[in-house]
């Protein structure tokens, strides 16, 4: 008679069940972080069970993460190392531009400063400077002719010859001392120079200037003409120590010696 073994509570748990069991302990001692047993001889002697319950895909895709966590990481200080050096150039940059600008505008003042020192220097010597009275004459009667015609027997000053109505201008710097009827002189204006000395212009035409009025060489004062004591029209043109009549010195040398060809 064959013996049958009747199935009962102790029979050994078939193979579908045994990995079904192993794989829920293995993923719930994953899940508390236990996984020290997993390597005890009684699960490992059983089933290469690593590979059938997915923990290296989770170990893989930790990996993974931290890999990309760090790459990400090293892009971000690359990135902030990138931007301080852009940064620093630009600060550079900006501060070069700055002190290029400065530099431009220093050289600016400068060279504004040398145009007008320029600008002065020359003023300073236009206004120092001595002109003829008329432009372009000559003179016609010189200085201590005698003769009849004047009251001191002699020329006090010079003759230069020029048609009536011909523009006189200031010899030099000067305020105007006198600027009307001279006697004699006709329509006179006496003009005292920065120098100290004084100048006189006789037989105007007409008096373009007033008492107390400043000019400068070059400066039109009056036309010339035949009032006063004259034969002709012409520009008499004295050089004086004082205003008062008596005081003439030679025009002509007086001219000279300030530069001027007569």
């Amino acid at each position: 008679m064959a013996f049958t073994r009747a199935p009962g509570k102790h029979r050994r748990p078939g193979r579908v069940q045994r990995t079904t069991t192993r794989n829920v302990g293995v993923a719930a001692l994953t899940t508390t972080g236990v996984l020290g047993t997993l390597a005890g001889p009684a699960l490992a002697a059983e089933e290469p069970a690593v590979e059938q319950t997915g923990l290296n895909q989770i170990i893989t895709l930790g990996d993974t993460v931290a890999d990309q966590v760090d790459a990400q990481a090293v892009a971000q200080q690359q990135a902030a190392e990138v931007a301080a050096v852009k940064k620093k150039a630009q600060e550079e940059a900006r501060k070069a531009a700055a002190e290029k600008a400065e530099q431009e505008r220093a050289a600016a003042k400068e060279r504004e400063e040398i145009k007008a020192r320029a600008a002065r220097a020359a003023e300073r010597e236009r206004l120092n400077a001595y002109v003829a009275p008329i432009s372009g004459s000559y003179i016609s009667t010189g200085y201590k002719t005698g003769g009849a015609v004047w009251s001191s027997g002699s020329h006090t000053g010079v003759d230069f010859h020029a048609a009536s109505g011909t523009a006189v201008v200031a010899v030099g710097s000067g305020t105007v001392v006198e600027a009307g009827w001279g006697g004699a002189y006709g329509n006179n204006i006496v003009i005292k120079m920065n120098d100290g000395t004084y100048t006189q212009y006789g037989h105007l035409s007409s008096i373009g200037v007033s008492v107390g009025q400043t000019v400068t060489p070059g400066q039109q004062i009056g036309l010339s003409g035949a009032t006063g004591n004259v034969t002709g029209a012409h520009l008499h043109f004295e050089a004086r120590t004082t205003a008062e009549y008596g005081s003439d010195i030679d025009p002509a040398a007086y001219l000279r010696s300030h530069g001027v060809n007569v």
